[in-house]
């Protein structure tokens, strides 16, 4: 465990500094789009759509495990051969490790999307949100432009920081990887279309659970950066995830949507448009519905302390540990 939270603590600080390099996608692209080129591979070939619901799932869940070795296994064996090497091994296993969070890119896509409203309007926002929803960006008005951003940045939060931080806490790179690999099957197949209800079903699931305790954390973070910083509602962020959070369609996604629309005053989520058709969901939080690009603002404002209270948080525990 303290060589995890090393590993993990060194790989925040190089991801909120660097990002993922330009140049490195260039050259090797990003562990997510190898991740996703052998899930599609797999998607491709196992799932037939001649086969029975029942063969299908069976298929879903062969093609998990494939993906989860062909994964996990190389990061456990450099795991196991750097950890020996003392601080030498460690650097280099924070540094691949750095590659699995998405602290600044999430906050720079969700950051487009406030200076899209502000210096280009209303199709600025849609053009920029489009980047980063599902839902189609020409039903949205400027409120809801700022409600999808907001949303999107409160869940990335959970999936794409929190739960990678996690699961890397617990099981270092290889952890981290487990959870990456996951995460983008069910990105990619998790959904109840018709071709991967069955098919994405064990990805889906296996998503839900392990999204659990990360969901959890990150609404208690954003609790915590609403209470520190002027003029947001930390009372609102806990009565809202306590009240709203179990109505969101999502078993997860509820508990950092609800915390950031109770800390900004506003209502997320709700009923939405994804490709042309309705989908019904609970309301997370009870305050206005009009957002503006300065409520995206304000809600940057709470994931960028949000994201560094993780990090002081893991910084005193590796000094602890180091003793």
């Amino acid at each position: 465990m303290q060589a995890n939270i090393l590993i993990l603590t060194g790989a925040l600080l190089i991801e909120a500094l660097a990002g993922y390099p330009p140049f490195l996608f260039r050259l090797i692209r990003h562990p997510v789009v190898w991740f996703g080129a052998l899930i599609g591979s797999l998607d491709r070939h196992l799932n037939s759509e001649a086969q029975s619901f029942a063969r299908r799932r069976l298929m879903g869940v062969v093609a998990l495990l494939v993906l989860l070795l062909v994964a996990v296994l190389p990061a456990a064996l450099l795991q196991w051969a750097l950890l020996p090497q003392g601080w030498a091994g460690l650097a280099v296993l924070a540094v691949l490790a750095a590659s699995l969070p998405a602290q600044r890119s999430l906050h720079d896509h969700v950051g487009a999307v406030a200076e899209g409203l502000e210096e280009h309007g209303l199709e600025g926002g849609r053009t920029a949100v489009s980047m980063i929803v599902g839902r189609d960006p020409q039903s949205l008005d400027e409120a809801g432009v700022v409600r999808a951003a907001t949303e999107s940045l409160a869940e990335n939060f959970s999936d794409g920081v929190v739960a990678p931080a996690f699961w890397c806490a617990l099981g270092g790179l290889p952890g981290a990887v487990f959870y990456k690999a996951v995460n983008t099957a069910d990105s990619m197949i998790g959904h109840r279309s018709a071709r991967h209800a069955a098919f994405g079903w064990a990805a889906a699931r296996l998503d839900d659970l392990i999204n659990l305790p990360a969901s959890r954390l990150s609404a208690f973070w954003i609790w915590l950066a609403a209470a520190l910083l002027p003029g947001m509602d930390a009372g609102g962020a806990w009565r809202a995830v306590w009240r709203d959070a179990r109505h969101h369609r999502s078993p997860n996604a509820g508990w950092p949507e609800a915390a950031m629309a109770g800390a900004l005053g506003l209502r997320l989520a709700g009923p939405r448009v994804y490709g042309g058709r309705r989908v019904e969901d609970g309301w997370m939080g009870r305050g206005r519905a009009e957002a503006t690009a300065a409520d995206l603002r304000r809600a940057l404002a709470i994931y960028r302390l949000a994201c560094r209270l993780q990090l002081v948080t893991l910084a005193w525990a590796a000094a602890f540990l180091l003793g």
